[in-house]
């Protein structure tokens, strides 16, 4: 059984809303490559994750929609290293920065208007250009 996440004092990942498997590695290994099941693919139910608000649980769903499977959980799978327990703490480790991630709000934009001086430079380098453009014009030329 894997053990809870805890994310913050009030977020948490219960340990009966993860399953865990363990398959064996593709890369390097050597001979025991063929032996040991060291990646591990953990799925998390994100309904059961206690604690997150709704504008949390809709960032967490945003930020995951192309790690969820059929069922509508996350799938997190780690081969980073030739043990499974580092693999399994790897992928606990995804989960608790995903979720984390999703805990912070975005900063609201603040809507800004130009300067008149930044307006004024575009407008004289738009005469600029034109005026070089206009050189190039031949006089009495039919094309």
């Amino acid at each position: 059984m894997v053990e809870a996440i805890v994310v913050s004092s009030a977020v948490c990942v219960p340990s009966g809303a993860m399953r865990m498997t363990a398959a064996r590695a593709s890369g390097p290994g050597g001979q025991n490559v063929n032996k040991v099941s060291s990646k591990v693919e953990l799925r998390v139910d994100l309904g059961a994750i206690s604690g997150m608000t709704l504008a949390a649980r809709a960032r967490l769903n945003a930020l995951v929609r192309n790690r969820l499977d059929a069922e509508g959980c996350l799938r997190i799978v780690s081969q980073r290293t030739r043990d499974q327990k580092q693999n399994l703490e790897d992928a606990r480790e995804k989960v608790r920065e995903l979720v984390a991630t999703s805990l912070v709000a975005p900063k609201p934009r603040r809507a800004t208007r130009p300067t008149r001086g930044s307006v004024e430079r575009r407008l004289e380098a738009k005469k600029k250009d034109a005026n070089r453009k206009a050189g190039r014009k031949r006089e009495g030329w039919d094309g």
